[in-house]
């Protein structure tokens, strides 16, 4: 035999070895949702009064998007987009409000539920935002496809990181009074991914936080330590209330307050980069780190100090970029591109096809989006949006009280007289190219194209059943 041929069949026989490898080890999957968080809060994206390493690490490990969009504008119906893949318009939640009626539908393949089908562990530690999480009986993390949940009893309990109790597996479990939980949920995280690469089984572990979100709460030592960067703020107080029977302690300076819980946070997420590496698995895991919607301005929290949103127009419950545009960082070694930077537009609907494809799963009939894989890997191929559309509903209202439209670079916005939805003032239309923070509306000068993106959201609005 030829040593050309010789050549030939080794490297078929190389590349037949690594295709069934593949197979044999489908890539571990954490998804970190962070709660409020602004684009502009994290150094990878132009914070500067602020530090963080690790969740940069990230981005420089990976890749950074800078054109990609949550669920909506506040907790519950962005976190439903994601778990669901329907987009903004159609998902059955489009605000906040009663937990019970966001629970999801069980006869979806959701995406705890793809991943079961799929052979994967899976867990999920922090806010669920979907439903009471103890409530024996009834929708919970549980029936939805994770095996394993640590976190808040319900998403109002979340405004304090110093509840009565945390929910392990449904089971309310009392806490001593001053226990920190988010610290309690994080190594609880932490032991799942441990477990599950000791045991060499494939996981998804997602950790939706509620870093950055309501009370200023942090680490007492942490706090201090920032208190003393920041003492001119030492008069201010962060109010911030939880459910009923909860203590939401004040906490003076929550400038500091937001430093330190930033802070340790991104010290967390360092512990588990480094885990992966001292447990073999770092190559063959996927990180993925987002914010379920912009900045806020709760709990003494002033997104205008640290410049939260960057040159974004808006915070929460705002459909203008700074209320939906969020960070999002990929990294997956040998397979995403090291410190490549990304404007694919892209939202929380693509993030179920995407793991479909990963994991070599039928897409869920209920889908919306499109999966993000051939981007993440740097092949030509990937299909794109023609529009993202987001509709917020705003207290008890009915229907939606504002809705946007983004096709291009152009963003169509509408809102209702004080966030009401009964009058509608006219449409804004901007130009995101030219004009990232939204300032100058070019409805006037664009009719046509007004019209036109008007009738693309009514088209793209599915009324609520309830």
């Amino acid at each position: 035999m030829k040593l050309t041929s010789i050549i030939t069949l080794l490297c078929a026989a190389i590349a037949c070895s690594a295709q069934a490898a593949d197979k044999l080890a489908p890539p571990n999957v954490i998804y970190i949702l962070a709660d409020d968080l602004g684009m502009g809060d994290l150094g990878c994206y132009g914070q500067k009064k602020l530090k963080t390493p690790n969740i940069d690490r990230i981005a420089a490990e990976g890749m950074r998007f800078t054109d990609h969009y949550s669920g909506n504008t506040v907790c519950s119906p962005s976190r439903a987009v994601l778990m669901t893949g329907q987009h903004p318009g159609k998902v059955h939640c489009r605000g906040n409000g009663e937990e019970n009626r966001f629970a999801l539908d069980p006869e979806m393949t959701t995406l705890p539920r793809l991943f079961k089908n799929a052979g994967y562990a899976t867990g999920a530690y922090g806010k669920w935002g979907l439903g009471i999480t103890s409530d024996e009986g009834k929708p919970n993390p549980l029936t939805h496809g994770f095996d394993h949940y640590t976190g808040w009893k319900s998403q109002m309990i979340a405004h304090t990181y110093y509840p009565t109790s945390i929910v392990r597996d449904g089971k309310e479990e009392p806490l001593e009074e001053g226990t920190y939980i988010h610290d309690l949920i994080m190594e609880d995280a932490a032991a799942f991914i441990k477990t599950n690469a000791e045991s060499k089984t494939p996981f998804f572990c997602y950790i939706p936080t509620a870093v950055p979100h309501a009370a200023m709460h942090a680490p007492k030592e942490l706090h201090e330590k920032w208190r003393k960067v920041y003492p001119q703020f030492d008069d201010k107080i962060g109010k911030y209330g939880a459910g009923p029977g909860e203590n939401t302690p004040d906490v003076i300076n929550p400038i500091a307050g937001f430093a330190a819980m930033m802070e340790n946070l991104d010290n967390q997420i360092g512990g588990i980069l480094d885990m992966l590496v001292e447990l073999g698995i770092d190559d063959n895991t996927i990180v993925l780190f987002a914010s379920d919607n912009g900045a806020h301005h709760e709990g003494g929290h002033d997104p205008k100090f640290w410049d939260s949103n960057g040159p974004l127009r808006g915070i929460k419950r705002d459909l203008y970029e700074g209320g939906i545009r969020t960070p999002f960082l990929v990294r997956w070694p040998n397979k995403v591109q090291s410190g490549s930077v990304n404007d694919h537009l892209s939202a929380f609907q693509d993030v179920l096809p995407t793991m479909a494809e990963i994991t070599g799963q039928p897409v869920p009939t209920q889908n919306d989006g499109i999966s993000m894989l051939p981007t993440l890997l740097g092949k030509p191929d990937q299909k794109k949006h023609d529009v993202i559309y987001f509709e917020f509903q705003q207290g008890s209202s009915k229907t939606y009280t504002s809705r946007s439209i983004r096709m291009g670079d152009w963003k169509a916005v509408q809102r209702s007289e004080k966030n009401r939805g009964k009058v509608f003032l006219p449409i804004e239309l901007y130009n995101l190219k030219n004009d990232l923070g939204e300032k100058n509306n070019l409805a006037a000068e664009n009719p046509e194209l007004v019209q036109q993106l008007e009738k693309l959201m009514d088209k793209s609005h599915t009324p609520l059943k309830n």
